[in-house]
């Protein structure tokens, strides 16, 4: 199977590669994969909170939305130098990418910018592949941030466009498109994916998909997350992902999408190290690692155990774009 870099891709496409026999699937998804990227190795991504809860959006999943009663605690923008002593200290464990995240809606021009800036630019001298998450941003906002050193934004589509509604109430879809536009007329690279378990249907994360996959340029990362259950939000009661669904939207992601990194992200605490095992098989290359106790704000498994899991599985953490142009 060659890999075709397309845009031009229909619903029913993805979906009738969505639907083969998994293990069909899986062995396409691979040979993609082994076409683009090295088979061993794995981006390692960590994830920091640089300003956590209060959000006043609604979205049904985060515990960080200020509507619901859950335990986590609001915490005002952290000092610049904590941050950077996180970069730090995710560049000694063998991350190359630190992303900041920020619970805002949106991104306004004042002195938390202006912070959130001197933090790009000194996430960015330690050579790290900076990333950030901060809400809906502004053209002339992304060319900042762009211009203070920052390597990629995050901005998830969560699910389908027809979907959305059912999630979120307080932002539109298109405001999620517009977003993305704007980072990508900054020249800042875009990461853009999604979450299962919210209750969508297997043709709502087709479209998803879909969405993402005939963008004029595909996402250079795309995130596939599993729903983390966080108790006081509307969807603390929805069933655990099954490790299957997963594979099979990895898989699928990584034959539309054949350049970009997939991305195994939240619900990795769920999943055995076979699971993950069988994530990477179908073409997920990254992980988010860090201190055991939060992705963002939800358990993620600790930089020691993700170490062991590569070594066992005879992976081994990418080198960043710096360190490779050094060599």
């Amino acid at each position: 199977m060659t890999s075709v870099i397309r845009n031009d891709w229909t619903l029913e496409e993805i979906q009738a590669i969505y639907d083969q026999p998994l293990l069909e699937l899986v062995f396409q998804a691979a040979t993609v994969h082994r076409e683009r990227h090295s088979a061993k190795e794995i981006q390692v991504c960590t994830l920091l909170s640089i300003k956590t809860g209060g959000c006043p959006e609604d979205c049904s999943y985060c515990g960080q939305a200020a509507r619901y009663h859950t335990d986590i605690k609001v915490q005002a923008l952290l000092p610049t130098e904590t941050v950077i002593a996180h970069a730090q200290k995710a560049k000694d464990t063998g991350s190359t990418r630190f992303c900041m995240a920020a619970a805002w809606r949106e991104v306004r021009d004042n002195k938390d910018f202006d912070r959130v800036i001197d933090m790009v630019k000194g996430v960015n001298d330690l050579g790290l592949e900076v990333c950030c998450t901060l809400g809906m941003l502004t053209e002339e906002q992304a060319v900042r941030l762009q211009e203070a050193g920052l390597y990629a934004y995050n901005h998830n589509l969560d699910t389908s466009e027809d979907y959305y509604k059912e999630i979120i109430s307080t932002r539109k879809f298109d405001n999620r498109i517009n977003t993305i536009n704007n980072v990508r007329k900054a020249g800042i690279t875009v990461c853009s994916g999604g979450i299962i378990g919210l209750g969508e249907t297997h043709r709502d994360r087709i479209s998803m998909l879909l969405t993402l996959a005939t963008m004029p340029k595909h996402p250079e990362s795309v995130p596939i997350n599993a729903l983390a259950r966080v108790k006081g939000t509307p969807l603390e009661d929805n069933p655990k992902v099954d490790a299957w669904d997963m594979v099979r939207m990895i898989a699928t992601a990584r034959i539309v999408m054949p350049a970009s990194t997939v991305r195994l992200t939240a619900g990795r605490i769920e999943m055995t190290e076979s699971e993950q095992a069988w994530c990477f098989m179908a073409g997920a290359n990254s992980i988010f690692t860090g201190e055991r106790q939060t992705l963002l704000v939800t358990p993620n498994p600790g930089v020691t155990e993700d170490m062991q899991m590569l070594q066992n599985l005879g992976l081994e953490p990418k080198l960043s774009k710096k360190e490779v142009s050094s060599c």
